[in-house]
């Protein structure tokens, strides 16, 4: 049924821009949909006054009733202390307020290891720190922490076992189910919670997304007569329930941050919003079939830069096809291809004439880490030699697997010798330049002391401060502070992360950023 009779009188109004939540937590991220009415009020408490029955003691005996608080969502995780090695009171004394900033203020692509450690910490079941409510305010930090960093899968998990119907996380919810292509579920689910009031454009979408297109019409108009749209809303609305208005209506100028809400809309008027420049979560509704080969791989390159998706992926991505172009994604495609076949083959020669032209293709795009999970080991066990050997050392001290890499024969080259000695933990030969100094540093024995604000807060009982603290201090990479990696990296190894720290050092001196 053709609507634009119905609606095309709609699109004229109050000129407005595009909506922003002004009460949005700190924790916040700011591109959600407004898919809530209005933000949520706290309810407000039904007292019960009781009397005493003896008339002088009436005040001290007035008893109020209270009803208790919703057990709060915040402790729930994915990873359980065995996982993580986490004590399950790490958060302690902090107040949830701090650790919601400290996660909102975190570098969304910081130095890779710091990102894997971070990620567990998101992800890991621990006690809720001081303040935690039913709203669950450090489960939305650690949701919208995740989402920031392209984690929507995750972050999806995380709101499943959370099972809360709490306003705020019905709307990460919501948004999660649009930029995952699952919004018929959010849909369904908006419907089944009665203590949930939709804004009008989310009606208007549901509606329409379930087949009831005159509802989802008159919905619109009277959204229209009751001035609830910005002029930009009414217009895409408009359009999304009638194609047809697209002939008769002015094009839509997409904003320039979209709600995910607003990016789906676009999408179904044939009018696609390209992710590249949107914020990380965007990139994963790229990796559906529908989109483009192209499309695909460079959202898969971001997310798998960000450590958003496993670099396994990214390789099937790359090999779906053949590259018909050159240049961008389709030269590291071709490149990453063509190793790929080499290795597979065991061809040293391929190999050797290939490896130095696909690392720089990739290390040029800061994916240096995928590709080192990739190809790292298998590079070492061709046993190349020469320049082609030593820069495959390097990339397998780069992957999970630098333990392994380090156990070869010592290699000839001091540079190369420091670094498999550190990524067994006993540093050798240190060069004279500062960050390897500060690097071995850490891994003197004994120990080094925790540097002072970090062991303050640890004697404080806030030792989760403390490491986001040492990462955020190791999350610039190249560019942290020679002066405090010694004690970040020692921080690390005192609270039994040996792993990350070990991977850290190697990274702080092998990566360098992309051009």
């Amino acid at each position: 049924m053709k609507l634009a009779a119905l609606v095309v009188c709609l699109v004229i109004g109050a000129p407005q821009a595009w909506a922003k939540d002004p009460g949005k937590p700190l924790s916040s991220i700011d591109w959600l949909s407004r898919s809530l009415a209005a933000p949520p009020v706290p309810a407000a408490k039904p007292q019960e006054t009781i009397a005493s029955l003896a008339p002088d003691a009436a005040t001290d005996d007035t008893i109020t009733i209270e009803p208790l608080e919703p057990p709060s969502a915040d402790g729930i995780g994915l990873l359980p202390q065995s996982v993580t090695g986490l004590p399950a009171d790490l958060w302690g004394a902090s107040d949830v307020t701090t650790l919601s900033r400290m996660l909102a203020e975190f570098p969304v692509e910081p130095l890779p290891a710091v990102q894997v450690e971070l990620h567990q910490l998101l992800l890991a079941e621990l006690v809720p720190p001081r303040g935690s409510t039913g709203r669950a305010p450090m489960l939305q930090a650690r949701i919208d922490a995740l989402l920031a960093r392209g984690a929507v899968e995750e972050a999806e998990a995380l709101l499943e076992r959370s099972g809360s119907n709490a306003p705020e996380l019905f709307r990460r919810a919501f948004d999660v189910g649009l930029l995952t292509g699952r919004e018929q579920t959010a849909c369904a689910r908006m419907r089944a919670l009665p203590g949930i009031s939709p804004s009008y454009p989310v009606r208007i979408f549901c509606l329409a997304r379930t087949g009831d297109w005159m509802a989802a019409a008159l919905t619109l108009e009277s959204a229209k007569a009751l001035g609830q749209l910005t002029p930009e809303e009414d217009a895409l609305l408009a359009q999304f329930l009638d194609a047809d208005l697209a002939e008769l209506l002015p094009p839509i100028s997409a904003p320039a941050r979209p709600t995910p809400l607003t990016f789906r809309m676009m999408e179904a008027i044939g009018e696609a919003m390209p992710t590249g420049s949107l914020p990380l979560a965007f990139a994963y509704s790229d990796l559906r079939p529908l989109a483009g080969w192209k499309a695909r791989a460079e959202a898969a390159e971001r997310l798998a830069r960000a450590g958003a998706l496993p670099p396994e992926v990214l390789l099937a991505i790359y090999r779906e096809s053949s590259p018909a172009a050159s240049g961008g994604v389709w030269d590291r495609i071709a490149a990453v291809q063509g190793l790929s076949d080499a290795i597979a083959a065991k061809d040293r020669d391929a190999v050797a004439r290939q490896l130095e032209p696909a690392w720089q293709s990739m290390a040029a795009v800061g994916l240096q880490i995928p590709f080192a999970e990739l190809f790292g080991l298998p590079l070492v066990q061709l046993d190349l030699g020469g320049s082609a050997g030593a820069l495959a050392t390097r990339i397998g001290l780069l992957s999970r697997s630098y333990e392994t890499v380090a156990l070869a024969p010592t290699p000839q080259d001091p540079e190369l010798r420091f670094l498999t000695s550190l990524a067994r933990g006993m540093p050798a030969d240190i060069p004279g330049d500062a960050r390897s100094a500060a690097v071995a540093a850490a891994f003197a024995t004994p120990m080094p002391p925790r540097p002072d604000d970090l062991a303050q807060l640890a004697m404080e009982g806030r030792l989760g401060e403390a490491l986001l603290t040492a990462l955020r201090g190791l999350a610039d990479g190249s560019g942290a502070d020679p002066r405090n990696i010694t004690g970040d990296l020692a921080f690390l190894r005192s609270i039994g992360l040996e792993d990350t720290a070990r991977r850290a050092a190697l990274q702080l001196l092998l990566l360098e950023p992309p051009r």
